[in-house]
This record gives structure tokens, sequence and C-alpha cells, in this order.
């Protein structure tokens, strides 16, 4: 379906040049619907639909996890999804000029630098794990791990770590792929390459689960990680189904990249022959797949070889090599999955450094190739403190926190996300912003899925409520560990 500016889309981004000293650049759209859905979903597709979604889903009962997540993401993570969509719609223009857009009596207007700032820190640390997941595409695939323990795979990890011409030269590789892909321009670049990156990480996946769910032993992982078992969720009385609510709030909520304008400024490249809320669906649809699908990998594989499947950068570096070295032909699995590894993580990159080149094309007037440029240098410095923090700057570390990149993609995470939610939130129900029923005819122009309005209440003060408790809760253990009582 061919993508373009109806009228007053294109009267919004007329004012938005008049508005700007910066020369107006013309806006870029994607060529079609499916495009826009697969660039979408890459963003918000990451690595945290492997490493830690699989492991919390077993950790609290299976299927019954699953169900609460699903409540999450429907009355959470959609609602503020469907915003910066409609944000990034109504104003055709990235959050550098957006609110400038949409609201002139400039209460928000400072907050079109908080998505630039967001999107810039994740870009700070994830390039260098997205260099990781590169990296070990040919480890795999040459064989080094055959028949090793979880000691030799650790300890091969850990040096790859210690070594920061091996971190940098890595992460420059993402950075440059990255932004080569962006240079391209959107729908010759970015939509196209991602389209491909997307097809392949899904042939990937089902690749792979075929192959774990075989394997002698395999329904017995599976079992765990979906038969729904409410014992496990309750099996520390109402304190261990409280931290099930929150683990599946707090992964309904950060699987999706929202807070940071990530989202918004797909929503800008799109016109309105469908409705936001189903386009929402269809992202958030994509982004679960892929974290159940994962669990399907995981599970079957880890439970048929007796490995205990664990959380976090160990399980991709140190768990799943030992069981792929156990394999027939387990190099060659081992690089499919490292393969579908990379596509998830550089179709974040893409998505992200997209955001932070039409921020400044939009902004400054630059011309794609300056953006490029200018923000590639930017990033590719500001990265670096993350690669040495795990060798040269290995000593810095912030008590209860952690080294450089766990700082990072703690502000992120744990700040920038939830409190940015919060402004699109209010933003998009309060008066003194865009406001309910601007927002609500933005969100059902076009066909398909219509939000809710009965909801407004719910949207208006039920989702603040939640993002404050995530916010809250998250600072929760640092404050302990401040304090001595951890």
């Amino acid at each position: 379906m061919a993508t373009g500016q109806n009228g007053s889309q294109g009267s919004a981004a007329s004012s938005a040049g008049s508005s700007s000293s910066a020369a107006p650049v013309k806006r870029e759209h994607f060529a079609s619907r499916i495009g826009f859905i697969l660039v979408a979903a890459g963003c918000a597709i990451g690595l945290g639909n492997v490493w830690r979604f699989p492991y919390i889903t077993g950790e609290y009962g299976g299927g019954a996890f699953v169900l609460l997540y699903l409540i999450f993401l429907v009355i959470l993570g959609l609602p503020v999804m469907v915003m910066e969509f409609a944000v990034g719609r109504a104003s055709q223009k990235s959050c550098a000029q957006a609110f400038d857009i949409l609201e002139p009596k400039r209460r928000f207007h400072w907050f079109s630098w908080w998505g630039y700032i967001g999107c810039m820190i994740l870009m700070m640390f994830y390039t260098t794990v997205a260099g990781w997941m590169v990296a070990y595409i040919p480890k795999m695939a040459s064989g080094m791990f055959d028949g090793a323990s979880a000691e030799t795979t650790g300890a091969a990890f850990s040096a790859m770590l210690a070594s920061p011409g091996e971190v940098i030269a890595w992460m420059l590789v993402a950075v440059f792929i990255g932004f080569i892909i962006c240079a391209m321009g959107l729908q010759k670049g970015v939509e196209r390459i991602t389209k491909w990156m997307m097809a392949i990480l899904f042939v990937a996946m089902i690749a792979l689960c075929i192959r774990a769910m075989t394997l002698p032993g395999a329904g017995e992982g599976i079992a765990f990680y979906l038969v729904p078992d409410f014992s496990r969720m309750f099996a520390g009385g109402w304190a261990t189904f409280g931290e099930a609510v929150y683990a599946a709030m707090g992964q309904a909520f950060f699987s999706l990249s929202l807070g940071i304008a990530a989202m918004e400024i797909f929503g800008s490249k799109v016109d309105r022959e469908r409705s936001l809320t189903g386009e929402a669906i269809n992202v958030t649809a994509l982004n679960t797949l892929v974290a159940i699908l994962a669990g399907l990998i995981i599970f079957p594989a880890c439970f048929a070889y007796g490995i205990t499947p664990d959380s976090g950068p160990s399980l991709v570096f140190a768990t799943l090599p030992v069981v792929f070295g156990q394999m027939p032909l387990g190099n060659v699995w081992g690089a499919l999955f490292f393969v579908f590894m990379s596509f998830a993580a550089l179709s974040t990159v893409i998505a992200v450094f997209e955001n932070l080149i039409s921020f400044s094309m939009d902004k400054w007037g630059m011309s794609r190739l300056r953006a490029v440029i200018f923000n590639g240098i930017l990033v590719i410095v500001l990265s670096l403190p993350c690669a040495l923090g795990f060798n040269v700057w290995s000593d810095i570390v912030v008590p209860g926190i952690g080294d450089i990149q766990t700082l990072e993609d703690f502000i992120v995470s744990n700040n920038m996300l939830p409190l940015g939610s919060l402004v699109f939130v209010l933003f998009c129900t309060c008066r003194y912003g865009w406001g309910w029923d601007k927002f609500l005819a933005e969100a059902d122009a076009g066909k398909g899925v219509k939000f809710p309005a009965k909801t407004r209440l719910w949207v208006k003060y039920g989702i603040p409520v939640l993002i404050i408790i995530i916010f809250v809760m998250g600072y929760a253990p640092k404050v302990t560990a401040w304090l001595g009582l951890a």
C-alpha cells in the first residue's frame, strides 16, 4: 500500500517549515504499510526479548506469566505506543518539532530534546552489545565452542571484553552498518533492508525452534516454559505474585521502547489510511511473537542437554554456546542463532539511528548525508566509554548500579523511558497539552481498529499511576543498596 502526505499533513509540515529557522527538508515516507510495521517492530524487538523474557516467564509460572504479560501489554504498552504514533503522524515531524506544531503554548516544547538525548544514550551502549552479537557469528561458525564447557565459553566471552581493540572494532562494525543503511534513505535503505532483515530473522527463529523442539527431552522444557503453573507464581505467597506482576508490567513496558520518541518518528512517516491502534497491535504482536519464539529455542535446547538457563548476557554468551556445542552441526545452528541475534540488535540500531538523523534534519535543516556524518561521529565518540568500560575503565563502578554499560542502561531504562512515556500520556490527555479529543481523532483516522474512547479515565489516571510505580520500583533496589540495607 503506497503512502504519502494528505492535505492536513502537508499543511502541518508547511507550518513546521515556516516556524523553524532551518531550511525545510522534504520529508520521506514509507513506501508500504508492511515497511512501517516491520521497521517499528524492528525498533521494539531487542535483546531483552531473548535474554530476559524467556527466563522470567519460566521463573514465574510459564503460561500464567504470559497471560499477565499480555494483560499489561493491552492496558499499558499499547495505549502509550498509539500516543507516540499519533503525535508523529499529526505533526509529520520528529520530536524535534512535533510539540512545537501540536501545542503552540509552548508548555511541552522542552520535551523535544528528550527523545534525541534518550536515543543517543541508548546507542552509547547498544552499539557495543550489537557488536558482540556480530562478533559471535564467525566464532560460532568456526566451531571454537564444539564440546566446550560453561567455564570455557564464559572465559572466551570475558577474554573478548578484556580486549579494548576487539570490542571497539566490533562496535564500529555495528555503527557503520547502521549508518550506511540509513544514508541510503528511508525507503531504499531503512525500509528495504529492515524488511529483509526481519524476514531472515523470522526464518532463522522458526528453523531454530523446529530444531530445538525436536531434540530428545525438549518436551520437558516446553512444558516448563508455556504450561501455566500458578504454584511457581505463588511459590513465596503474595510476595512472589507481586514480583511476577511487576516483572510482567515492566517487560510489557520496556520491551516496546516507549518514552524516547523512538516510535513517534515512524508515525511521522505514514499517511492516514489506517488507524493507529490497529498498527500498534500489529507491531506489538510481532514483538511478542519474537519473545515467545526465543523461549521455544532456549528452554527445549537447555532442558535437552541438562543445562539450566539463566538471564542476561551470560545466557547468550556462556550458556547457549555450550548447548550448541553439544548438538550435531552445532556450529551451524549456533551461527544461525547469532545471525538472528545480530539482526534483532541491528534492526533496533538502524531504527534508532533513523530517529537521530530525522531529528537533525528537522531541527537544523541538515541534509540526510550531513545528518548521517554528524550523528555517526557523535555516536562513535560517545560509545567509547561503554566499550572501554569492560577493560581500560573497568575500575569505574557506580555504587548500587554497576559499570559504565549498566549505568547507561539504567539512565535510559529506569529514567528516560518511564518519565518520557508519562509526558506523552499527559500531553495526549491533558488540556494543557494536545488534549484527548485531538489525540483520539488522530488515532482513529483511517480504516481499522479504533482507540476505545471509554478508556479516557484509565488512560489519563490509571496509566500514569502504573508508570510511576515502574519508576519508583526501579529505584527501590538502588536506594536499598545506597543506604547499605541490601
